[in-house]
């Protein structure tokens, strides 16, 4: 197998049959897999002369507590009919995710079709994200919206600029390029956005971006809706609301800190008298998101925590190893160290015999970091174990929000 960077002149072709072959564009939507490649690190996974396995990457940051550390998301990772069982995505996504850390990420995530894949690249799984579908007519709302701006396409930069801007809490991204907003866009014709233009020059504060199965009564489908103050949210969700007039359903993630039921009317009968119907209004949960620590000591520098210290011996394996050759620059995270965690935090090689010891993955272990579930948690249900005393200490120092990173990829 050849794995190597992506050559627009001579893999574009056999990209863009990649990517129909897995049923992510069809004929006639070419150019957005070309648009897609474009302002991506792109790296493809070469058999007899042709690609057949692409993996994408964009960069930007997550936020944690209050700091924002370097962060790379797997954007896309496809291979073709002709080249599955062979090992090829993760081992392509292990070289793309060397080089992004080469180009200083120090923390990595991806969207994923099923669990248990990416924990062999250390992913860790994250926390569950809560979908409604619901009336927009029974939003208990009282905020009169104003006539928003309709948004389209053409504004793709003014959109990309208010999401950056928008409200973000713990474990929120922000992606670098304007085209990973771009790039929702184009997947559909009839995809439509709402806001309004309230900054000092002009900028969009708040807005959503919404995908209408039936254009007339709906579903509609919010991808995102953004916002920088709780006024502006209940702007957009007033706005929603005005919808119901016509549009029977519309579905969206529960944003970060709210509680969407708090804002239906009779939410329960509603799902009553709905159930099993079209226009079904319910509630899901699912975790599809997964992450994993690049750079242990540069994510710690940037973790303060309220408290007193802790201060412990970290065993850490990390299973991207063995997909890296032996000299590659970058081969993961696994090595002991001495850790402290409070209002000042770190990792530095070596063991304090002084100390006890936590021995984890650094899937475990950046399940822990991020808050997703505690320590005493993690000890039953993933690779990762301590002295009991450790575990409740950790449990109250990684007394953290819900990671919420508020944008898909």
């Amino acid at each position: 197998m050849v794995y190597r960077e992506y050559d627009p002149a001579r893999d574009k072709e056999a990209a863009r049959r990649v990517w129909r072959e897995v049923g992510w564009i069809e004929s006639g939507k070419e150019d957005v897999a070309d648009a897609f490649l474009a302002d991506r690190r792109v790296f493809v996974a070469e058999i007899k002369g042709e690609a057949e396995c692409v993996v994408t990457s964009a960069t930007g940051v997550i936020r944690y507590v209050d700091e924002d550390l370097p962060f790379v998301g797997c954007t896309g990772a496809a291979t073709s009919r002709v080249a599955r069982r062979q090992g090829l995505a993760k081992r392509l996504l292990a070289r793309v995710l060397a080089a992004d850390v080469a180009d200083g990420a120090a923390v990595a995530g991806i969207n994923i079709f099923e669990q248990g894949f990416y924990d062999r690249l250390g992913y860790g799984m994250g926390g569950y994200e809560h979908h409604f579908s619901f009336d927009p007519g029974a939003l208990d709302v009282s905020v009169r919206p104003r006539v928003p701006r309709r948004l389209t396409r053409r504004d793709m930069e003014l959109m990309h600029a208010s999401r950056l801007a928008r409200r973000r809490g713990h474990g929120g991204l922000n992606f670098h390029h304007p085209s990973v907003t771009g790039l929702e866009c184009l997947w559909a014709e009839k995809d439509f956005g709402l806001g309004y233009c309230d900054g000092d020059q002009g900028e969009l504060t708040h807005h959503f971006w919404c995908s209408p199965r039936n254009t007339e009564s709906g579903p509609y489908h919010l991808h995102w809706i953004s916002y920088q103050t709780a006024d502006q949210f209940l702007e957009l969700m007033g706005l929603l609301k005005s919808l119901g007039d016509q549009v029977a359903l519309v579905s969206m993630r529960e944003p970060p800190g709210i509680q969407l039921q708090d804002l239906i009317d009779r939410p329960l009968k509603l799902r009553r008298v709905t159930d099993k119907s079209r226009f079904e209004n319910r509630a899901r949960s699912e975790a599809y998101w997964q992450m994993r620590i690049c750079d242990l000591r540069k994510c710690l520098e940037q973790t303060r925590l309220r408290g007193g210290e802790t201060r412990f011996n970290l065993k850490l394996t990390d299973p991207i190893e063995n997909l890296l050759d032996a000299d590659a620059a970058w081969r993961g995270v696994a090595g002991d160290y001495v850790v402290a965690l409070g209002a000042s935090s770190g990792a530095e090689p070596g063991c304090d015999t002084s100390l006890p010891t936590l021995t984890a993955t650094v899937n475990a272990f950046t399940r822990l970091w991020l808050g997703v579930r505690p320590a005493t948690g993690l000890a039953v249900t993933d690779e990762l174990a301590g002295p009991p005393s450790l575990l409740e200490e950790l449990d109250w120092a990684l007394r953290l929000p819900d990671p919420k990173p508020d944008w898909e990829y």
